[in-house]
């Protein structure tokens, strides 16, 4: 399991204590677990250790950690909007409680759907890439951080920050995609299959050196992609979670897992709403715009997400030919 980013002291005298997971930087596989691991341990860091580490002014504080309390100010101030209607709604009349808590509910969906569509449609560009140039930009790795002590006693403490390993365009982690010779890997086995996805060939001597300007070229157009794309598949979120079938769920939604029948008629709702409200979404109400409204966000949505990755492999995997190296009618001297 991914530990968060504590601060655990361990001294040499001190074999009981636990030890970090990992003693150096590791790559880490880009699926579904790893990403739920680490967006959980940013969230509860975010909540609990790193205000606390602001807070008593720890010198260990760091710019990662200012940006994964983003996080909190985030979530706060959406559960302070949606109480804003569903905690006051007492105060109304039957029927403005009713429309009230409705809203609530919506806006409540609608951060929801905002978050996760933003989240995920991130791989709607990462993962064609990564099938056509074998270039994966999204790929995690665990950072060992050896921390400054803050006192007397601490040695050796470290704490694990989760990055990506393309997360600076300028200084990539390259030396982390070089196979584990201990391991029996080749040293450049993950460069020479993005080489050959991108038409180098095979058996080359220094694949690495030849594709790292390519990956990099690749990294800086995906990125621009996914910064537009996810932030319209974002607002389909949105617009999905203000749809009028939604309303059905609301009556009978419950999170009580442990009353089983109650709880399996709220997770059928739940289904039966999302598709009625896709449907919503898409065909519209009303005349002219208002109608086409939905189709026009979706797709929106869906072409820039096309054409970002077209841009993103487009001009990469033509390899340069002799002619355009060497021009015959300059000079120049045969070796």
């Amino acid at each position: 399991m991914i530990l968060p980013v504590n601060s655990i002291t361990f001294s040499a005298n001190d074999k009981d204590k636990k030890s970090l997971e990992y003693t150096h930087d590791t790559l880490l596989k880009n699926n579904i677990a790893t990403r739920m691991r680490i967006g959980v341990d940013k969230v509860t860091n975010a909540f609990t250790v790193y205000p606390a580490k602001g807070m008593k002014g720890s010198k260990n504080a760091n710019f990662y950690e200012f940006l994964t309390m983003g996080t909190v100010p985030y979530l706060l101030g959406s559960g302070t909007l949606m109480m804003m209607f569903n905690g006051t709604s007492k105060h109304y009349a039957p029927f403005q409680r009713v429309m009230s808590r409705e809203t609530g509910n919506k806006l409540a969906m609608g951060v929801l759907f905002y978050g996760i569509m933003k989240s995920v449609s991130k791989s709607f560009v990462s993962e064609p890439v990564k099938m056509l140039t074998g270039v994966d930009t999204e790929r995690p790795y665990a950072k060992v951080i050896y921390e400054l002590p803050e006192d007397i006693n601490d040695t050796d403490i470290m704490s694990i920050e989760h990055h990506k390993v393309f997360e600076s365009v300028e200084f990539p982690r390259w030396d982390l995609l070089y196979g584990d010779e201990v391991k029996g890997e080749k040293r450049n086995y993950r460069y020479d299959k993005i080489a050959k996805k991108l038409g180098l060939g095979s058996n080359l001597n220094d694949s690495d050196q030849e594709v790292k300007p390519k990956i990099k070229n690749i990294v800086v157009k995906s990125n621009l992609a996914k910064n537009i794309s996810s932030y319209l598949w974002a607002a389909v979120g949105v617009g999905l979670a203000f749809q009028e079938p939604w309303e059905k769920y609301f009556q009978v939604m419950t999170f009580k897992f442990w009353k089983g029948k109650q709880f399996g008629k709220s997770l059928k709702s739940f289904g039966k709403s999302f598709v009625e409200s896709a449907k919503s979404l898409w065909t519209g109400k009303g005349k002219g715009v208002e109608k086409h409204a939905g189709k026009m966000l979706v797709g929106i949505a869906a072409l820039s997400t096309i054409l970002g990755v077209i841009n993103s492999v487009t001009g990469i995997k033509k390899p340069a030919k002799a002619s355009e190296i060497v021009k015959k009618n300059e000079g120049y001297v045969k070796a």
